[in-house]
C-alpha cells in the first residue's frame, strides 16, 4: 500500500534529499580540499587521530562521495519505487547524522578514534536502511543490487576504520569503497547518460540513438567487476600479469560500451558532454590499474585512483547535481556559462592530480593545481546552485 502523498510544511532544504546532500556535500567538498592543501604543506594541523593521507581519503570518499550519492540515491527511488521521496525529519535525521560523522571525524583526537568511526560508520548503515526499506516496500526488486553495492561501502567503511586502528595502511577497505562506488556508478550511469543523451538527440531530430542496454553492457560490468576483484586482490589471488590484462580489457569494454551511446554527438549540450566526460574516467582508470598491475609501477596505481575518484567520481557527482537541481527545482535544462566553467574546473583538477601521479617531478606544481581547481568547482556549484536548493521549487506560471 502506499502512502499518502504528505507535503512537508518545513524549510525547502529537507523537502527532498538531493537539497542538503548536495548543498553541504558540495561545500563539505571544497573545504576538504584546501584543508588538505593547507596540510599537506605543513601549514596547518587538524584535531584528527589518525595518520593525514588516511583522514584526507577517508572524508573524500566516505564524507564527500556519501553525500551526493545519497543525496541522488533518496531522489531517484521514489522514481523508482513510486512512493513519496524521503523527506522532513527523516532526512533531517539522516543529514544530521552525515553532519555529527563529519564532525566526529575531523576532531576525532577529542572523543578518540573508535567512537568518532563508529559515528561516522553509522551513516552509511542507515542510509542502506532507509533505502532498503522503500525499495522493498515499493517492491522494486530489481534495484536490491544497489542496497547490496551501499551495504559493501559501509563494510568497507568498517575494514578501513580497522585497518587504520591496527596501524596499516587501510589498503583494502579504500579499494572496496571504491570498487562499491564505481560499480554503482556504471550501474546508474548505464541508465542515465544513454537515457539523457537519446533526449538530446531526439530534440535534435537525429535518427541513430544510443545503443539500448543489451548483453554487451552487462558483459562489460561483469568483466569489470571480476577486474575490480582481482584488483582489490592486490597479487594475492591470480598473478598479475592476469589481473592487468583483465582489468585492460574492462577498459577497453567500458570505452567500447560509451562509444555506443554516440557522445561525440553531444559536444554541443555541456548538460549532456560533462556526462560522458565522467565516464571516460572509468575507461581511463580501468586502463591505468592494468598498467599498474602489469609493471609494478606505484605512480601508475595511484594515477589509476585518482582517475576514478578525481575524474570519474568528482565530475559524474557534479554532471548529476546540476542537472537534477535544474530539474528538480523547476528551471529550465539549461547549464549556464558559470555552469560550463565548473564543468571545466572538474575537468581540470582530474586532468592534473593525474598528470601529477605520472610526472613526479611536476607533481607539486600539478596537485597544487588539481586542489585549485577542485575547490572552484565545488565552490563554483554551491555559489550557483545554493539558493535553487534552498528555495522551494518554481511553479509554472
Amino acid at each position: 500500500m502506499r502512502r499518502p502523498r504528505l507535503t512537508w510544511p518545513g524549510p525547502a532544504l529537507f523537502s527532498a534529499g538531493f537539497r542538503p546532500f548536495f548543498l553541504f556535500g558540495s561545500l563539505y567538498a571544497a573545504l576538504m580540499m584546501g584543508l588538505w592543501l593547507f596540510m599537506h604543506r605543513g601549514l596547518l594541523s587538524v584535531p584528527i587521530a589518525f595518520p593525514p593521507v588516511a583522514w584526507h581519503a577517508h572524508e573524500l570518499l566516505f564524507g564527500y562521495v556519501a553525500a551526493p550519492v545519497t543525496g541522488f540515491l533518496l531522489t531517484a527511488v521514489s522514481g523508482w519505487t513510486r512512493r513519496p521521496p524521503v523527506a522532513g525529519w527523516l532526512l533531517f535525521a539522516l543529514f544530521g547524522l552525515w553532519v555529527a560523522g563529519r564532525l566526529a571525524v575531523n576532531f576525532s583526537f577529542i572523543p578518540g578514534y573508535p567512537p568518532a568511526m563508529g559515528l561516522s560508520i553509522a551513516f552509511p548503515v542507515a542510509v542502506v536502511a532507509v533505502v532498503g526499506r522503500e525499495i522493498i516496500a515499493g517492491r522494486n526488486w530489481r534495484n536490491l543490487k544497489v542496497v547490496g553495492l551501499l551495504a559493501l561501502f559501509a563494510v568497507s567503511e568498517a575494514i578501513y576504520a580497522w585497518e587504520v586502528w591496527r596501524g596499516g595502511d587501510p589498503a583494502i577497505g579504500g579499494r572496496m569503497a571504491i570498487a562499491s562506488v564505481l560499480l554503482l556508478l556504471t550501474l546508474v550511469a548505464g541508465r542515465i547518460v544513454p537515457s539523457f543523451t537519446a533526449n538530446w538527440l531526439k530534440a535534435k531530430g537525429e535518427a541513430v540513438l544510443p545503443a539500448p542496454f543489451s548483453s554487451y553492457d552487462s558483459i562489460a560490468i561483469g568483466i569489470g567487476l571480476l577486474g575490480l576483484v582481482l584488483w582489490l586482490g592486490d597479487g594475492r589471488m591470480v598473478p598479475a600479469g592476469v589481473a592487468g590484462a583483465v582489468l585492460l580489457v574492462a577498459a577497453a569494454l567500458h570505452l567500447g560500451r560509451q562509444l555506443r551511446w554516440r557522445p561525440h554527438r553531444t559536444m554541443a549540450e555541456p548538460l549532456v558532454a560533462v556526462l560522458h566526460g565522467a565516464y571516460l574516467f572509468v575507461s581511463v582508470g580501468f586502463a591505468l590499474a592494468g598498467w599498474a598491475e602489469l609493471t609494478g609501477l606505484e605512480n601508475a596505481h595511484r594515477a589509476a585512483v585518482h582517475a576514478w575518484t578525481v575524474g570519474a567520481f568528482g565530475t559524474m557527482t557534479l554532471a548529476v547535481m546540476t542537472r537534477a537541481s535544474l530539474g528538480h527545482t523547476g528551471r529550465p535544462l539549461r547549464a549556464s556559462r558559470f555552469t560550463v566553467i565548473i564543468y571545466l574546473s572538474v575537468l581540470l583538477a582530474a586532468t592534473a592530480r593525474i598528470g601529477a601521479s605520472l610526472v613526479p617531478a611536476w607533481g607539486p606544481e600539478l596537485s597544487l593545481l588539481a586542489g585549485a581547481a577542485w575547490i572552484a568547482a565545488f565552490l563554483g556549484y554551491v555559489c550557483e546552485y545554493g539558493p535553487m536548493l534552498l528555495t522551494p521549487r518554481r511553479t509554472a506560471s
